[in-house]
């Protein structure tokens, strides 16, 4: 029983850990579907007022990219229009830092 609380305690403080040597960007994106096939995916705007052009450039290929993988999953939803996307990118500040 004590190990188990011991081993929660642990989890518990890697999990608020995160917080710490991480960032997290909220990115928005768009796919344009005619009839239930995407037809364009557009990165509408990047939430990050102290980032530089290359991250920028950065998140919006991230955002992109998982928008790309997602393209098919809302199939049903949408017909003909728009899906419109938030994504939540976490990226380390050392490795941020890092792209210049």
């Amino acid at each position: 029983m004590a190990i188990t609380f011991c081993w929660l305690c642990y989890t518990a403080q890697a999990q608020i850990g995160y917080q710490k040597d991480s960032l997290q960007i909220k990115v928005y994106t768009e796919i344009e579907y005619k009839g239930d096939r995407p037809l364009k995916i557009k990165v509408v705007k990047v939430f990050c007022d102290y980032c530089n052009e290359k991250q920028i450039q950065f998140l919006s290929q991230e955002a992109w990219t998982i928008s790309y993988q997602n393209r098919y999953g809302y199939r049903e939803k949408i017909k003909n229009g728009k899906a419109k996307l938030a994504h939540y990118i976490r990226v380390n500040k050392e490795d941020f830092k890092k792209i210049q």
